[in-house]
């Protein structure tokens, strides 16, 4: 994120780069760039003239290089904009000539969003000499609320945690989603305000009671009631639950879980860095580490592989999800 203001301060200040080469898997940043450099380097009057959008399954490489010799006409440069241009990634290699010796007068923006460049070909090492090079990697699923916090923050909103682990719950790892829903929020709410789990319930759509981050807090708990609750609701909404989703996520909070029995050292920031969690849900893990005893947590860990399988429809199937729910929270609160 620090990089992306530094990229859009060059601009403001006018130091502009011949070529933006924009890449990497998370596409929002490449996106971001690309919408500021349309919105920001010409005036509006220059754009009739001057500013081109094109896309890469419409075009060559030899059809950008030439677009993008052209010189501008009643300003002091053009923007070209190759949008969706991975889809030119067999034949990238040929804007290796035009990278040696760009257009001064020409920025040149190729957003080639979920690829990279190999970064030990000559036409990388070209770009990065005389352009700029930028890879939007993909955040990691224990980034992503601190990420929203710091989106939150210059435009004086705040988010509980557990309304951020709502979204990230539902909306995964991608910013474009989250950002849009964020968009909504704010429009909706005033300035000032702490968005929380109701905001997301109510605005998003999120129950904030019946969802996989409350149903693994129940069974940390050994909340039998509230568990089969959730899991009834599960069962009854499939396509917004998705069983071995479900399962999935059991399986890696109990193999965290027997991680943690064997730690030596258990401290929390130890804890945090090792299992790979939000500070926010370490009371979770230290709550079902008490519930349940190290031989506990083997027995459901390999009994969870078992129910993996039968929910992927490998010999059970006569089991629907209403079953096998029940058989996976038998397991877990056996005695």
């Amino acid at each position: 994120m620090d990089e992306i203001v530094k990229i859009i301060s060059d601009i403001k200040n006018g130091n502009i780069k011949p070529i933006y080469f924009l890449m990497g898997e998370e596409p929002y940043y490449i996106d971001k760039l690309t919408e500021y450099i349309e919105d920001n380097v010409l005036s509006e009057e220059e754009k009739g003239f001057n500013q081109m959008v094109l896309y890469g399954r419409d075009v060559t490489v030899e059809d950008i290089v030439g677009n993008a010799k052209r010189y501008p006409m009643m300003a002091d440069r053009q923007v070209v904009i190759v949008k969706e241009a991975q889809e030119l990634s067999r034949t990238i290699d040929k804007l290796e000539s035009y990278a040696e010796n760009p257009q001064p007068t020409t920025v040149l923006v190729i957003a080639y969003k979920y690829k990279t460049l190999d970064k030990r070909k000559k036409l990388t090492k070209t770009i990065e000499k005389n352009g700029l090079l930028f890879e939007s990697k993909k955040l990691y699923e224990n980034q992503v609320a601190a990420w929203i916090s710091r989106v939150l923050k210059p435009k004086d909103y705040s988010i509980e945690p557990k309304a951020a682990a709502m979204l990230v719950e539902f909306l995964g790892t991608d910013l474009s989603r989250i950002s849009n829903e964020l968009d909504k929020l704010q429009i909706i709410l005033p300035k000032g305000m702490v968005i929380n789990p109701n905001h997301i319930e109510t605005n998003i759509g999120f129950s904030k009671d019946f969802n996989q981050f409350e149903f693994r807090k129940a069974i940390g708990d050994r909340n039998e009631l509230q568990s089969y609750r959730i899991a009834q609701h599960f069962s009854q909404n499939k396509k917004e639950y998705p069983i071995v989703l479900t399962i999935g996520m059991v399986f890696g909070f109990f193999s965290s879980i027997l991680q943690y029995h064997g730690l030596k050292d258990k401290s929390p920031n130890n804890v945090i860095k090792v299992l790979n969690i939000r500070p926010y849900f370490l009371k979770d893990y230290d709550v079902a580490l008490k519930n349940y005893p190290m031989k506990k947590v083997s027995s459901i860990v390999a009994k969870l592989r078992e129910i993996d399988v039968k929910s992927k429809g490998v010999g059970a199937n006569q089991l629907n999800d209403e079953d096998l729910y029940k058989e996976l929270l038998t397991t877990i609160f056996a005695k």
